[in-house]
């Protein structure tokens, strides 16, 4: 099976860190397609980049889409775009985040989030009650850290988030951590090692659980919310992602 995982900035760096964590996570014959939009913010960092990085990502998501694939991962740990993406797709779409919180909650009664900055926080929260898992969620934590820190290997992106975890096990009483970046999913084996706990990178997650999906031949449902997009003009510099049918790739 083919796997797309996208990147909703465009640092071409974290990509590739990103489509690592996915291949290590996927089985021998998946074939995982890592790609990033061409326009964009270079980091995710609140609502406004966010905003910004849903038009680039649809592009991405409709052009694999129709190229077929079994399904898509979106590596934003704000589940950015996830509801639009998953109208646009006919191949089902997790996010990241959404897919770290339910594994977590498989494995521990109390997890904490640790993300980057703190004006993450708030999108996170609200994910997790929207998803119905804020009275398992002790805390979402910022270790202060900016997202594009986590591509130098010379900052103390690492020994914050660290930190962060030893207050989490003696603060929150957590008994698992979420990593709260698709940046940090190369940490994952080396935080659970080094803190005896579990610690949760969603990438990982999401390709695992796109492969069950596929498995059992699951897809979105195009009833409700999730149905795809009506055929209408868009002005503008958006009359490119104007949907003309099933498939239609924005350029």
């Amino acid at each position: 099976m083919r796997i797309h995982v996208v990147n909703p900035n465009t640092t071409v760096s974290m990509t590739a860190k990103i489509a690592e964590a996915a291949r290590l996570a996927a089985s021998p014959t998946t074939t995982i397609v890592a790609t990033q939009p061409e326009m964009g913010p270079v980091s995710i960092e609140g609502y406004f980049d966010e905003a910004f990085a849903v038009p680039g990502l649809l592009a991405r998501i409709a052009a694999t889409d129709r190229g077929g694939v079994s399904g898509h991962v979106i590596a934003c740990f704000d589940d950015t775009g996830l509801d639009a993406a998953r109208s646009l797709a006919a191949a089902p779409v997790i996010g990241i985040g959404e897919a770290a919180f339910h594994a977590a909650s498989l494995i521990a009664g109390r997890f904490s989030v640790i993300t980057t900055l703190a004006r993450s926080v708030p999108a996170i929260e609200h994910n997790l009650a929207r998803y119905g898992f804020g009275g398992r969620c002790a805390r979402v934590r910022a270790a202060d850290v900016p997202v594009l820190a986590l591509e130098d290997p010379a900052s103390e992106a690492c020994a914050r988030i660290a930190a962060e975890i030893e207050r989490a096990k003696a603060e929150d009483r957590a008994e698992a951590i979420v990593l709260g970046c698709a940046g940090m999913a190369d940490l994952a084996a080396r935080l659970t090692a080094a803190h005896g706990l579990p610690v949760v990178d969603g990438v990982s997650v999401a390709v695992g659980l796109i492969e069950c999906l596929a498995r059992l031949g699951l897809r979105t449902s195009k009833l409700g919310g999730y149905a795809s997009p009506l055929a209408k003009p868009y002005g503008g510099m958006f009359a490119g992602f104007a949907p003309q049918e099933i498939g239609h790739d924005p350029a």
